[in-house]
């Protein structure tokens, strides 16, 4: 049957923000990097490759109608943006690559020859665009005997950094770092150090770290016990310590800087559908638990697509029908998907692990009337994913009547309780970044990242209004370009009183919600989701440890499989020295750090010069009146990591504000030390003539060298990108000014240096799409 492209293309509703991600991200190109796609082609081309998967189960003109049937119910839940595929298949079915999955699991062995083996095989999965997971705690701990050699072990975290250094040198698919997730036991011998190992922001980059939480050491910790640390090798006890201190330390490296998140792995385990595959790991998000070996096959629902204005509810009809067909469209993934490796063909096909979740979820409620942070929004929270996953349930049963159960049947929980099924999951809660802008959605279980924000267009910053937002506001008669500019200036409106009270209170963002509403979100949606959630649970930066250690403890007992936390400001560089710091609205001061041996002291200064009085004379300028530089100034000087080395930044403050910065590249000499200078040098001139921290920021943030260090909010992608870091940590967010002061920044994009927020686990641009699961 020929397909109409022109109409269909002609039906396609994207805005302008989703058409230039998939320029960007998803057409095809040619060796210019020029799109030689339409949207249309794309969805086409998806639409097209997944239906043929029909082929492998049926013959002839059976298969032939199947295949057109399939296709076409494909395209439509993709035209209509009810449903979305994960990244991987957009990019990449019918293309050369096709390799459809997002990420992995790969198992590591106590030898050289198996941490090797999967350090090949991490670098294979980099290449075709897939994030990895693995577990250490097969790995005996530092210090224990090699017998073959006689010598130690150097330990898991040692062969974590060999890991990271190797994904810092593969790009995913040609164009971007990989992704990893590193997980512990808590009873391994060398938990503390793992801990730690992330708590300078300039270490092991490409991962994120969990620790595996077992249901004994909670015990121990509820009843202020002691815990034993076992060495895998042998499980002889290594070392007893007191619970609580144990999970203290978890606590803190959390608030210190969001890592290590935490998994239950018992519960993840008490609920694995296959236990003859036992999991020690997830995915970076934390969101697919896998058996080594094993990969995430993943979907979302558009909620909002179903609301209807004429009866003021969803479409359970309509959702019922879109979720048979995107559980049909995954499970023909796993038929279509060329695998990395002949391991991960074998257990993804043999497991056919699929995850079906949802996204535009705060767009729903807000057209619903339903406040996010209440118990309406939790029982309907239930409501829908409940639907969801029984739906998906059903679909994966009509499909083992058509083309037969997983080949992993026998054994698995589905066989014990008679229940004939395709898949061992249907459901999990994946990010969806760029996804739900392609969309025009809400991100996954999110609430609204903000209901506006400021967007940077060429040389000024503009309002950014939801559109949903703006059609009421008009509606409703109190719109006006000034209450815009000053919700974009807040992000929220939740404390703007010109804003009806209705709607102040169903136009939530995910900084107005307590931590406590955050984690009983996540909870609900847990309660009918196959896998597990990557959802981010947000904290102000005044929260305290016990606020994380609560967080943690709640999430525990109402039954989420893991958790993340993320407190603002969180990923500030490490301060090396002080004079006038802000302490922010905690009251207790930071952690420091003596001054490095490598670190620069302080140029040397000019005489002094009286600085005029409160009551003394007037002056032209801002220069005239600061007249020389007095012999004192405070300030602070941050250690930022570059692709050239550390870069020490200086920034000094006199009475009438910001006043210099040095700029010093490591050790003194070579090129790129003498321009860090003279850019330090420039700074200080425009400084004193009354540049502002925030000018100067804009015009360095987001300058790449082609020698970036690190990822997502650590990322620094050159010295002046790293100035900017070091000034926006130090005057913008700590001062919070007005276009930072309610937005979760964490960051500058590297592609259009526009804000990063982290969201559903992942770091995400709000304005160009870039993401990243880091």
């Amino acid at each position: 049957m020929e397909v109409d492209r022109n109409r269909l293309a002609a039906g396609i509703e994207l805005s302008e923000n989703a058409v230039a991600v998939l320029k960007k991200r998803y057409l095809k190109k040619n060796e210019r990097g020029e799109a030689i796609e339409e949207p249309i082609d794309m969805f086409l081309r998806v639409a097209g490759n997944i239906a043929e998967g029909e082929f492998r189960f049926k013959e002839g003109e059976e298969a032939k109608a199947l295949y057109e049937e399939s296709r076409e119910r494909f395209l439509q839940i993709m035209l209509t943006r009810k449903f979305m595929p994960n990244s991987p298949t957009l990019m990449n079915a019918g293309r050369e690559l096709q390799q459809l999955s997002a990420c992995f699991v790969l198992p590591v062995e106590d030898s050289i020859d198996g941490i090797y083996d999967t350090l090949k095989h991490q670098a294979i999965i980099h290449k075709s665009g897939g994030g990895t997971g693995f577990g250490f705690s097969r790995l005996r701990p530092k210090n224990d005997l090699v017998q073959s050699t006689m010598g130690v072990s150097s330990g898991p975290v040692s062969f974590m950094a060999i890991y990271d250094a190797s994904t810092d040198k593969i790009k995913q698919g040609g164009t971007r770092r990989g992704a990893n997730m590193g997980i512990l036991r808590v009873d391994h011998p060398d938990v503390e150090e793992f801990i730690g190992c992330k708590r300078e922001n300039d270490q092991i980059n490409n991962f994120n770290i969990s620790v595996a939480i077992t249901d004994e050491f909670m015990e121990a910790v509820r009843t202020d016990g002691d815990f034993e640390l076992k060495n895998p090798r042998d499980l002889s006890v290594i070392k007893t310590v007191r619970a609580k201190d144990l999970f203290r330390r978890i606590v803190e490296g959390a608030w210190l800087n969001g890592e290590p998140g935490v998994v239950f792995i018992d519960k993840i385990n008490g609920d694995n559908p296959t236990p003859q595959f036992p999991i020690e790991s997830t995915n970076p998000c934390s969101e697919a638990h896998l058996p080594p070996y094993d990969s995430c096959n993943l979907g979302s629902i558009n909620l909002e697509k179903f609301y209807r204005e004429e009866t003021g509810d969803v479409d359970w009809d309509d959702l019922r029908e879109t979720i048979h067909t995107a559980i049909r469209f995954l499970d023909n993934v796993i038929e279509q998907n060329n695998y990395p490796l002949p391991e991960i063909d074998k257990m993804s096909r043999g497991n056919r692990r699929i995850g079906l979740g949802v996204m535009g979820f705060a767009d729903v409620l807000i057209k619903l009337g339903i406040t996010y942070d209440s118990d309406e929004g939790l029982a309907f929270a239930e409501k829908v994913m409940k639907f969801v996953d029984d739906e998906a349930w059903e679909e994966s049963r009509n499909l083992a009547e058509e083309r037969g159960v997983m080949p992993n049947f026998e054994g698995s929980r589905h066989e014990m309780r008679g229940d004939r099924v395709r898949n061992a999951t249907v459901t999990t809660i994946a990010p969806t970044g760029t996804i739900s802008m392609i969309a025009g959605c809400s991100g996954g279980i999110e609430p609204l990242f903000a209901v506006a924000f400021m967007r940077r267009q060429a040389d000024m910053e503009m309002p950014d209004v939801n559109p949903e937002f703006v059609k009421l506001a008009k509606e409703r008669g109190f719109y006006s370009e000034d209450l815009m500019k000053k919700v974009a200036e807040h992000g929220s409106v939740r404390d703007v009183e010109e804003v009806p009270a209705d709607l102040r209170s169903v136009w939530v963002t995910s900084h107005d919600i307590s931590s406590e509403w955050h984690v009983k979100m996540q909870a609900a949606f847990q309660k009918y989701t196959s896998m597990g959630i990557s959802k981010t649970i947000n904290l102000p930066n005044d929260a305290s440890v016990e606020d994380v250690e609560d967080a943690y403890m709640q999430a525990f007992a109402t039954g989420c499989k893991g958790i993340a936390v993320y407190r603002d400001g969180s990923r500030d560089a490490q301060v090396l020295s002080t004079g006038k710091t802000s302490t922010g609205s905690t009251g207790e001061k930071p952690t420091m750090t003596p001054a490095s041996p490598e670190a620069p002291t302080s140029p040397a200064v000019t005489p002094p010069v009286a600085a005029p009085a409160d009551n003394g004379p007037r002056f032209n300028s801002l220069a005239e009146a600061r007249n020389g530089r007095p012999r004192t100034l405070t300030g602070v000087t941050k250690k930022i990591q570059t692709g050239h080395g550390p870069l020490y930044v200086t920034m000094n403050d006199d009475e009438f504000g910001p006043r210099e910065c040095f700029v010093i590249l490591g050790k003194p000499g070579g090129t790129a030390a003498a321009f860090s200078d003279a850019l330090g040098r420039m700074i200080s001139l425009a400084m004193t003539h009354g540049a502002t921290p925030a000018e100067l920021v804009h015009q360095l943030r987001g300058i790449q060298d082609g020698h970036p260090a690190g990822v997502g909010p650590a990322a620094t992608l050159s010295v002046p990108d790293g100035v900017a870091k070091a000034m926006s940590e130090h005057y913008l967010i700590e001062d919070s000014l007005p276009d930072t002061r309610e937005l979760p920044i964490i960051g500058a994009c590297p592609d259009c240096a526009s804000g990063l927020t982290r969201q559903e686990g992942c770091v995400v641009c709000h304005s160009c799409g870039y993401s990243k699961c880091s």
